[in-house]
């Protein structure tokens, strides 16, 4: 007889069907696993015959053959143990196997028997609600699955606790979802003396989903504008913060089944490699800027980074997901990110400053800037030259406005946008492409004629172009005008200027 038990193979945020297949044969005893399995799905035969013997059991002097189909499929991480388990003591009668039916099993074994968390486990149990199944998983990761919906979800916290459930011996409590948390983190605006332009530049950056990059001197407040940023942007909605915790999930970082509804703040260090910011490695995990997904991704020293490492940002930054091609696989994540960017004008920082500049002023900042393509720089919609602050400056008294204030014009700018796109798929104006920018963001009269005349003066590209009109109803919603105006776009040029290159 074959006793059969479901569990799931994650590949990006999919979660696909795996039947875990055990029989038990007649020949010499052997305990092998097949069907395209990695190192730690092999290695759980060992943590499966460990748990079994530590409930007092021995495994049948047989030959146990366990297959993991479909067979093609690769088959990676420690979540298979539980299923396996499950599976072998169904073969040996020790548990109902049409009772193990009824669930879809993740879950990493002990040698004790104790189960211990393993990513992905939100992914599972929206993948056994989609097919109409309860889930078995482990107590730690009861709070996380429980966010799935209706399901039953049976969380244990060893393999001999779930086995006196399955047989009403002893029933375990149904775990409840975890907290919903909000929290505004980073520092406040009142603490950036002076650089009105700047803070001018990050709130419509925050109000319209912008891309954004600051231009100046060392210490002019370049990154503490920037941690500036989650303090003012909007929370989660329900959907956004599902879609969020479904990367933590699978990354293995959504602490104790909490969700939270801040948006992520992700600032990689200038020595991360392509697969730590896009994604990949031996088993495809999320990179960066998947883990920012609906939040912000800040890289500051822009020119620091490796040039190759900045380039795939690209499409990305475009389609917003990323996708991480390998021999064996082809992942996708989603990359809805908003990135924020900093950089000093050449090596030394000091380019207008004649009297702290470098010896090799100005042909230090053409060497430097060279370093980030053009390309990326067409993809960042504001551009902002950051002065150097005084001592003077530092002497004034804080600001009037603070992070609170400014995010009550930039929710109430979300709000126009999101009234305007329901229905189309789109959530900000970041996104407004084809016939929607036409739709909504084609300025008046006056407007249209500036908008011609500067794109013919600044060489602007077609995506220049684009991202000039999105930064306009921007503008116009933080002014709540129904029409972009010239208005609109005058300050939305004044904001397309890049660093020189030449």
């Amino acid at each position: 007889m074959v006793a059969i038990v479901s569990t799931v193979a994650y590949l990006g945020l999919e979660a696909r069907s795996v039947e875990v297949q055990v029989q038990l044969m007649a020949g010499l005893p052997a305990f092998n696993v097949v069907g395209l399995a990695d190192k730690a799905v092999g290695e759980s035969r060992e943590r499966v015959r460990g748990a079994i013997a530590g409930m007092g059991l021995s495994l049948p002097p047989k030959r146990i053959a366990v297959n993991l189909s479909p067979a093609d499929l690769p088959k990676e991480g420690s979540h298979f143990d539980l299923p396996i388990a499950l599976g072998l003591l169904a073969a040996m009668g020790v548990v109902d196997g049409e009772t193990l039916a009824d669930y879809v099993i993740v879950g990493e074994l002990g040698l004790d028997g104790r189960l211990a968390p393993s990513p992905g486990v939100l992914l599972a149990a929206l993948h056994a609600a989609e097919t109409g199944r309860g889930l078995i998983c482990p107590a730690a990761q009861g709070s996380e699955a429980a966010w799935s919906g209706s399901i039953e979800v049976v969380a244990a916290p060893d393999l001999l606790a779930l086995l006196n459930h399955l047989k009403g011996q002893g029933l375990l409590a149904l775990p409840k979802p975890g907290d919903v948390v909000e929290t505004r983190t980073g520092p406040d605006l009142r603490q950036v003396k002076g650089q009105e332009v700047a803070k001018r530049a990050l709130e419509i950056a925050a109000a319209g989903a912008h891309n954004l990059l600051f231009v100046g001197p060392p210490g002019a407040g370049k990154s503490l504008m920037a941690a500036c940023l989650p303090g003012i942007l909007p929370p989660l909605d329900p959907g956004e913060a599902l879609e969020v915790s479904m990367v933590q999930s699978v990354a293995g970082t959504l602490p104790g089944g909490t969700l939270t509804r801040t948006r992520p703040f992700r600032s990689p260090h200038h020595s991360a490699s392509m697969a730590a910011l896009t994604g990949g490695g031996l088993k495809v995990k999320p990179g960066e800027v998947s883990l920012a997904h609906h939040g912000v991704l800040f890289l500051d020293e822009l020119p620091e980074f490796q040039r190759a490492v900045l380039d795939s940002l690209r499409q990305p930054l475009e389609s917003g997901t990323v996708s991480v091609a390998r021999a064996n696989a082809h992942v996708s994540y989603p990359a809805r990110v908003q990135l924020i960017a900093a950089m000093n004008p050449c090596r030394c920082g000091h380019l207008a400053d004649a009297s702290l500049a470098c010896a090799r002023a100005p042909k230090c900042a053409v060497d430097y800037q060279a370093k980030v393509s053009g390309p990326l720089l067409d993809r960042i919609d504001l551009h902002v030259e950051v002065a150097a602050v005084s001592a003077i400056d530092l002497t004034l008294p804080p600001p009037a406005e603070g992070s609170a204030d400014v995010a009550v014009r930039v929710a109430a700018a979300r709000a126009l946008q999101a009234e305007r796109l329901a229905g189309s798929g789109l959530r900000t104006n970041a996104e407004l492409d084809g016939d929607t920018l036409d739709r909504f963001a084609s300025p008046d009269d006056s407007g249209r004629a500036l908008l011609a005349q500067a794109a013919v003066a600044m060489k602007l590209s077609a995506r220049g172009y684009t991202r000039i009109l999105r930064v306009a109803r921007t503008i116009a919603d933080l002014a709540g005008a129904e029409t972009v105006g010239r208005i609109h776009v005058a300050e939305a040029l004044g904001y397309r200027r890049q660093p020189p290159r030449n």
